[in-house]
């Protein structure tokens, strides 16, 4: 069996970080904003991935 603690550990930290940059943005220029779709998207990308990865 692999360890992939180091992995997830890195998606989880880049999750969170990017979260919060999607809040931010929602923030300041709405929720209907293209660089918030864009954020949302990148999360959900990282998000299927560390679910791959913690299988």
């Amino acid at each position: 069996m692999k360890n992939n603690q180091p992995l997830l550990d890195d998606l989880s930290s880049q999750i969170q970080k990017l979260r919060h940059l999607m809040v931010l943005s929602a923030d300041i220029y709405g929720f209907g904003s293209l660089e918030v779709l864009r954020y949302s998207q990148e999360l959900d990308e990282l998000i299927i991935q560390f679910q791959l990865q913690n299988r």
